[in-house]
């Protein structure tokens, strides 16, 4: 079979990925600002105007999402991972400090309010996604930092802060002549940093970026062991041994499986409409409007799912937090938080638990009663970035009876569609291993079509695992474009290096075709469209999936949850 690898236009990022590497294997702290020439030399799709004197604001809102806020007083940050590490390692205490958060990006984290940021890592992925986000920022903060230096804008950015104030019209406008950037820009750039924007440009008129990092222990061992303390507290908090269970294995995120399986919003619909009508937007007010006089074919559980997830959010929310936690269990669901480690949230579902009268009418499909006499679990974790996801499944695998199911519901790049759409591939390139996985997909389009509204279904597509979102050029991409992979994300190519674990006698190959016909349980791998990356300037960072966003998060959701529950079904029948 003819197979070409992306060796050429890659040895750019090949050089970058060996710099880093090579420098954080010191116990010093390794500077930021010495791998800005690399990074400049890679020519990624997410930082296209890295070597302009403007801001690229693009790259700036995507680091920025991906970052906490306290980055602005941050200047080292150490990356470990587990709590042992760090206590090891000189920092005894790092589960105390502050705990902070990304708006993009699920990553542990904590600040010990003066200048150190301490970040749990699950994988070598954490640190090629973390690595050039940091450099990124600083760049861009640099930039902003020339531009704005010694000009008077910075006494009244000062004003701005002290007082509390917004920017002011005048401010803005001189602000973009400054930066060289359009109102548009500083718009973007004001929605994610809020009312903290004037301290943060401020701090950047003032002084330069200069960030450190330290990775305390890079050893396969410790990002073993991590998964395994993830995976005991797992076990340790669950009523009945999972070692005994058959399991369906998601990963998606918290919200869409357990959403569609307890029906918790749908029996809530007056409440959250009220609060819809009361204090909601007017685009979600105008929404609801529109499809109840069917003027839209959105789906009224999508809607109310989504307002739900707002209507916890708010003061008045709580007490439908408390309820919520009540019943998720009376239906086998359990939700499991990651405790000294990296941030994978686990749900627990018991089948034989699930109340047939409570689920989304599009799972109840026929012979749902007999559920009931089901064995099996399904294990949902919110899904993992890159090598994490190889980590998890393996120690899974290790940790059940056995696989019935393995699922990968995640956010793709797409070179051939539109955001929104559903791609569903049968052959996975993972440029972590160099293998081309090929598989039956339990999917294809007439799964999940049904269930979409607005976007459109690519089966039989190839897809690539890339290494890193930043790890990324238009000569790279163009060779995988050509050999028709036109689906990049990070996460299939690793489950599937764990599959063949679970499956064969020996560790996953390098560098082969695999063949993963055939094989005793299901897979299936499905993608949404979150990024256009050959639209240049364009990310996520600056296109967010909001409420549309949903629609093929549940339609996929929906798919995977209606194939298990018609084989779990279809095996009791079997079983009589």
């Amino acid at each position: 079979m003819e197979r070409t690898v992306p060796t050429t236009g890659s040895e750019e990022i090949e050089l970058y990925m060996r710099t880093y590497y090579s420098l954080l294997r010191t116990t010093d702290e390794v500077q930021i600002q010495t791998l800005v020439e690399t990074h400049l030399g890679v020519d990624s799709l997410l930082h296209v105007r890295s070597r302009d004197h403007t801001p690229d604001v693009s790259a700036l809102v995507y680091s920025s999402l991906r970052l906490p806020h306290c980055i602005r007083q941050t200047r080292l940050i150490v990356m470990g991972q587990s709590e042992r590490v760090f206590a090891r390692r000189g920092y005894p205490d790092v589960e105390q400090w502050r705990p902070v958060a990304a708006e993009a990006r699920r990553r542990r984290s904590f600040f010990d309010g003066r200048e150190t940021l301490a970040a749990y890592v699950a994988s070598l992925s954490d640190v090629d996604d973390l690595i050039p986000i940091l450099t990124a920022f600083q760049i861009e903060w640099n930039k902003i930092h020339l531009r704005l230096f010694g000009h008077a804008s910075l006494v009244d950015l000062e004003a701005c802060v002290t007082s509390g104030q917004p920017i002011g019209a005048d401010l803005r406008v001189r602000l973009c002549e400054e930066l060289g950037i359009s109102a548009a820009d500083l718009g973007q750039l004001e929605a994610i940093w809020k009312e903290d924007l004037p301290a943060m440009l401020l701090d950047a008129g003032r002084q330069r970026k200069r960030m450190a990092a330290r990775l305390l222990a890079g050893s396969q061992v410790e990002y073993r062991k991590a998964t395994q303390l993830w995976w005991e507290n797992i076990a340790a908090n669950l009523p009945f041994d999972p070692g005994e269970r058959p399991v369906y294995f998601i990963s998606s995120n918290t919200h869409s499986v357990v959403n569609i399986l307890s029906g918790f919003a749908l029996r809530r619909e007056e409440e959250l409409v009220r609060f819809v009508r009361e204090g909601g937007s007017a685009d979600l007010q105008a929404e609801y409007a529109d499809i109840q006089t069917r003027q839209v074919p959105s789906s009224l559980e999508n809607f109310l799912y989504y307002v739900l997830k707002k209507y916890l959010h708010t003061p008045q929310g709580r007490d439908m937090w408390e309820e919520r936690e009540q019943e998720e269990p009376l239906c086998g669901i359990r939700h499991i938080d990651s405790r000294h480690v990296f941030d994978v949230a686990a749900q627990i579902v018991e089948l034989r638990a699930l109340r047939p009268d409570w689920l989304d009418s599009r799972l109840r499909i026929p012979g749902i009663e007999r559920i009931v006499h089901s064995d099996a679990i399904i294990i949902n974790i919110d899904y993992p970035l890159g090598m994490g996801a190889y980590h998890i499944l393996s120690q899974i695998a290790a940790g059940v009876e056995s696989f019935r199911g393995v699922y990968v519901l995640g956010k793709a790049a797409t070179l051939n569609g539109s955001i929104g759409d559903v791609m569903i591939p049968n052959v996975v390139h993972d440029e972590h291993s160099r293998n081309t996985y090929l598989f039956n997909n339990a999917f294809d389009a007439a799964d999940v079509r049904p269930h979409l509204v607005y976007g459109t279904v690519l089966d039989n597509q190839k897809s690539i695992t890339v290494r890193g979102t930043f790890l990324q050029n238009q000569r790279y991409m163009d060779v995988f474009y050509r050999e028709g992979y036109t689906d990049i994300e990070m996460e299939a190519g690793p489950y599937l290096s764990a599959v063949y674990e679970a499956m064969r006698p020996r560790r996953y190959p390098r560098d082969e075709i695999v063949n993963l016909y055939p094989i005793p349980f299901d897979i299936g791998v499905v993608h949404y469209a979150s990024d256009t990356p050959f639209s240049k300037g364009q990310n996520l960072g600056v296109q967010q999936l909001s409420y549309f966003g949903m629609d093929p998060t549940y339609a996929a959701t929906v798919a995977i949850l209606r194939r298990i529950l018609e084989l779990e079904c279809a095996r009791q029948d079997d079983d009589k």
